[in-house]
């Protein structure tokens, strides 16, 4: 075990810096990527995942995960079904579909930002499901004076309604 994360997953498995891959992998728990993946880097369905790609890490493919924390670069498309961190020197090129996002200053994703619809999503810890509903309101009149201002013909406030002087 090289360090434990929020939810408890632990890094077990390491592809180290001067490790270059080609093929998809597959995995469950955490996984570390300090080197290059020519291909898909997927979690194993129905266990809990945590990837993280350090600074030097290169993914080539489809990265598919519960929880990603990026630094390094993944030019493919991305599916965090949990969470999606990404770390100042994060870049991703390619459509970017997440649950939750936390995006540091620097980091670059050139490709689409996609939320999961409530379905995709899975339950993350401590997160109530429950979203509060949006009112709708009617934008019709939006050229209405503000309340106590009368408006001219045209349905404009009259010049200088509501600057003091």
């Amino acid at each position: 075990m090289l360090f434990s994360k929020k939810k408890g997953l632990s890094i077990d498995t390491l592809i180290g810096q001067g490790a270059s891959m080609e093929g998809d992998v597959t995995f469950s728990g955490g996984l570390r990527l300090d080197g290059r993946v020519r291909g898909n880097v997927v979690a194993a369905e129905g266990k809990p995942s945590m990837l993280v790609i350090s600074e030097k890490g290169v993914v080539e493919g489809e990265v598919r995960v519960d929880h990603l924390i990026l630094n390094g670069t993944v030019t493919g498309p991305v599916h965090a079904g949990e969470l999606l961190e990404l770390q100042p020197h994060a870049r991703v090129y390619g459509e970017v579909r997440y649950a939750a996002l936390e995006m540091h200053q620097g980091a670059i994703v050139e490709g689409r930002l996609v939320p999961l619809v409530q379905t995709e999503v899975k339950a993350l810890p401590n997160h109530a499901p429950s979203v509060p509903a949006v009112e709708a309101c009617d934008v019709t009149d939006a050229a209405a004076a503000p309340s106590g201002q009368e408006s001219d013909e045209d349905g404009k406030a009259p010049e200088g309604a509501g600057v003091a002087a």
